[in-house]
């Protein structure tokens, strides 16, 4: 049974762009293997469960290959099982509102309109 550093297999399945950022991910706290926090050269084997939390949304994966090596992303789809989360519907993800530079603090009249809006009134 071979294993692999988990910083390097996020990189190798494409979870993360560059091995950089996902050791960066590791040392931040946001990779979990089976429930515990992973450090960056700790070793992943088939059977784990990888969490990884990226860009505000939770990845869980089970590993079924470990690869050091990045591949392409058919290759790299058959080495893990995508447990995640369907993302949430972008119509719930709405913007922020954007005020204009410099125009200070809402006035009474529109935060409460702002309330309405967001239906916390």
């Amino acid at each position: 049974m071979s294993t692999v550093r988990v910083d390097s297999w996020i990189w190798a399945v494409r979870i993360t762009k560059t091995r950089s950022a996902a050791a960066a991910a590791c040392r931040g706290g946001h990779v979990r293997v089976n429930n515990v926090p992973a450090k960056p050269a700790q070793h992943v084997s088939p059977g784990d469960e990888v969490r990884v939390r990226l860009d505000g949304r939770e990845r869980i994966v089970e590993v079924i290959r470990p690869i050091a090596k990045r591949v392409g992303p058919v290759i790299a789809a058959e080495c893990l099982i995508d447990r995640s989360p369907p993302p949430p519907p972008k119509e719930i993800l709405a913007a922020a509102p954007v005020r204009d530079r410099g125009a200070g603090r809402p006035t009474k009249r529109e935060r409460r309109q702002l309330d309405r809006l967001r239906g916390t009134f």
